[in-house]
């Protein structure tokens, strides 16, 4: 009985031997959580899973405790990932950084240029024949035409003349910085009370005359007009009604064409700018000429010097021996076909009264 009563008596000692670890245990869990509430976290779960569960658990919770594990076990990994990947933005950055710093370096690099005294006026007051959509059109050549002329080698010196209407309205919708253009003047003046007439000389593909070279005493005129030729020889009935000389630039003793030989207001002012730089019409023209066109270089073109073309005899002896010799070679292969027939029909007839 004594026995008995002392091994009863170690029982609760015991469980409050067990208990008091637990309690420890649990305190020192807590101030674990405190101070670094994942690490504790992760800590409680490799915990469970290095000591296991008495109770069965289902395979939803195997699978959830193999992902928990996983996630441990590659957390250095993800770690590693995120530093390489900030490593690789950070170089993305700098390469970006060079890059926009050269390309402003560029930017600020100017051409050297030499400016041109010679002018061209962009006559607007075409704006009574054009729609909306065809004066935005316009507006955009006009845009492009102070971009090129803006870094072209020889700069000239650009007017706007007629500006009112819906292009002035267009542009001061749709472009206000035009006021800040430099190197071009802006007038609602008509393009015969701004400039002198005997100083102008109106561009058009109607006009007979031809324009073999640039004079920096005058000003050349090209129309601002965007009608899909709807309003056929318009400007060279302008001036002659202004009594303005007129002339068209030298395309058709360089250049073929299957098409009209009517160009947008900004390929003539290209056209004018690369003259001026290069020397030369034909190098201009087909600098300048856009691919739809279907230029090819003509047969003879004419020197800028003479206002007639002149043949060069040999070239000529040359031409008429060619056209000798391929009307020969047409005739003999015309009586090799005749002798070929004779000869078949001959074989033919010979084959039936063989049959017979």
């Amino acid at each position: 009985m004594a026995s008995e009563a002392r091994e009863e008596g170690t029982e609760p000692s015991a469980a409050l031997t067990k208990a008091g670890d637990s309690s420890s245990e649990r305190l020192e869990q807590c101030k674990i959580n405190e101070c670094n509430p994942t690490e504790g976290k992760n800590q409680m779960k490799q915990n469970d899973w290095n000591l296991g569960r008495t109770e069965p658990m289902s395979k939803r919770q195997m699978k959830k405790l193999m992902r928990e594990k996983r996630w441990l076990d590659q957390k250095e990994d993800r770690k590693q990932k995120r530093k390489e990947k900030k490593l690789k933005r950070r170089l993305e950055r700098q390469t970006q950084n060079e890059e926009r710093h050269e390309e402003s370096a560029r930017k600020r690099f100017k051409r050297d240029f030499t400016p041109c005294n010679l002018r061209v006026v962009l006559d607007c007051s075409f704006d009574s024949l054009m729609v909306l959509k065809d004066v935005k059109k316009l507006h955009k050549q006009i845009q492009r035409c102070y971009a090129e002329n803006r870094k072209a080698a020889h700069p000239v010196r650009m007017y706007l003349t007629s500006h009112s209407g819906q292009l002035k309205k267009n542009m001061d919708e749709n472009d206000k910085g035009w006021i800040n253009w430099k190197g071009i003047t802006f007038t609602p003046e008509h393009v015969s009370e701004a400039i002198k007439k005997e100083e102008l000389v109106y561009l058009t593909s109607d006009s007979p005359n031809v324009l073999n070279d640039l004079d920096a005493t005058k000003a050349y005129i090209i129309g601002g007009l965007v009608d899909h030729n709807h309003h056929k020889g318009v400007t060279y009935n302008k001036a002659l009604n202004l009594g303005i000389a007129h002339a068209q630039l030298p395309l058709g003793n360089y250049v073929k064409m299957d098409s009209r030989k009517v160009l947008t207001v900004n390929h003539v002012f290209e056209i004018i700018l690369m003259y001026l730089e290069k020397q030369n019409w034909q190098e201009a023209f087909f600098t300048i000429l856009p691919q739809r066109k279907g230029a090819v270089p003509a047969l003879h073109p004419v020197s800028t010097e003479q206002n007639e073309p002149e043949g060069d005899s040999d070239s000529c002896e040359s031409v008429e021996n060619g056209t000798a010799a391929s009307e020969a070679l047409a005739q003999k292969e015309k009586q090799l076909s005749e002798l070929s027939c004779e000869k078949r029909n001959t074989e033919i007839s010979e084959e039936i009264v063989g049959e017979t």
